[in-house]
């Protein structure tokens, strides 16, 4: 309906071609704009001035010859001043800048280690930005950002890459796990160093005590019963703790066991006392 009234309508963020007789004539901005067909004149076409994104995915290899699919995103867009000639010098805009990104990423990532490669990878990015913007600049694109949005190394390649660290983290778990058990029986054995060495020194301590105390009761019954020595009083002291001893033994009904003396002057004592003891024990018979 338009073109029958010599009106066309240009779209916002667009810009139109307008041809007279086939040959280029001005660029028409958005808006409703008069062409009358029967003066030759015509609308060859629109161009989008947004920006636009293209995505491309490129395999190449390494240096240390391992191969990887870099998918790198290109955003441009078509600039105003020049769009007669980003509408007339190219007839695929994509595939021209697919060739660029290919022929960028293919001369950079060959010279690179595979970790380098996602080390550097906004290094690869500027490369290509750098290309494109001068490449492109010609045909009346402007190149707003480049972008390495994805590093794909082949599938064995990335199991390998997650075993070897899997192995390295778990060395370093191996190290601190034995690190943390020898530090629990140092401890252990701080432990029971300090717990012996106390041991120990309330036994000295105890020992003391009795020295000590039996020293004083030596003293203190020599100085009140006078013509008894020093054996005499420890000899006593003895006899009673033996008594005394022997009476907790007794009195305990748990106690199975019963302290006998076990040397070879032992043997011999113990061998007169049964013969004593048999000895009365006939003699009581026979009376």
């Amino acid at each position: 309906m338009g073109q029958a009234l010599c009106c066309v309508q240009v779209d916002q963020s667009t810009v139109a071609m307008k041809e007279h007789f086939g040959k280029f004539d001005s660029v028409l901005d958005p808006g409703c704009h008069c062409l009358p067909w029967c003066f030759g004149y015509q609308m060859a076409g629109t161009l989008s001035l947004r920006v636009q994104q293209l995505d491309v995915r490129c395999e190449t290899k390494t240096k240390d010859n391992v191969f990887v699919t870099v998918v790198a995103s290109i955003q441009y867009r078509a600039v105003a001043q020049n769009a007669s000639d980003a509408f007339y010098k190219l007839t695929n805009t994509k595939a021209q800048i697919q060739s660029y990104v290919f022929d960028v990423i293919r001369a950079s990532v060959p010279r690179l280690l595979l970790d380098s490669v996602f080390e550097q990878k906004n290094e690869i990015a500027k490369a290509v930005e750098e290309e494109l913007e001068k490449a492109m600049s010609a045909y009346g694109f402007e190149i707003v950002q480049t972008l390495i949005v994805d590093i794909e190394p082949d599938v064995h390649v990335k199991r390998a890459m997650n075993e070897i660290n899997a192995a390295a983290r778990m060395r370093v778990a191996t190290n601190e796990k034995a690190e943390a058990e020898k530090i629990l029986q140092i401890k252990k054995a701080e432990g029971e160093a300090e717990s012996k060495y106390l041991s120990g020194l309330g036994i000295a301590r105890q020992r003391q005590a009795i020295v000590d105390g039996l020293r004083d009761s030596v003293l203190a019954f020599s100085e009140n019963v006078p013509g008894t020595s020093a054996k005499d009083v420890m000899d006593m002291v003895l006899v009673t703790q033996y008594f005394d001893t022997m009476k907790e033994i007794g009195a305990s009904s748990k106690t199975s066991a019963v302290f006998i003396p076990h040397g070879p002057g032992a043997v011999k004592d113990i061998t007169s006392q049964i013969r004593e003891g048999l000895l009365q024990g006939q003699s009581v018979v026979d009376q």
